[in-house]
């Protein structure tokens, strides 16, 4: 079990060393899902329960399970 772990680890090893575009683009795809994720949360998934005390937090969590 070991060895084959082993094996795979070296595989993706190996293949990023051998790499020369690889690497940029890479680079690339991890800072775009950064700033999707940033975005996304900046704008779409505000925190609704922020700034609120907790008996309204109880009320505002209570009417939404009630309407679903």
């Amino acid at each position: 079990m070991k060895s084959r772990l082993m094996a795979i680890w070296n595989f993706y090893v190996e293949g990023f060393r051998a790499m020369t575009w690889g690497r940029q683009l890479w680079l690339l795809i991890l800072l775009k899902v950064v700033i999707l994720f940033v975005l996304l949360r900046g704008f779409f998934f505000r925190p609704t329960l922020a700034g609120k005390s907790e008996e309204q937090r109880i009320e505002y969590i209570g009417n939404q399970l009630t309407k679903r």
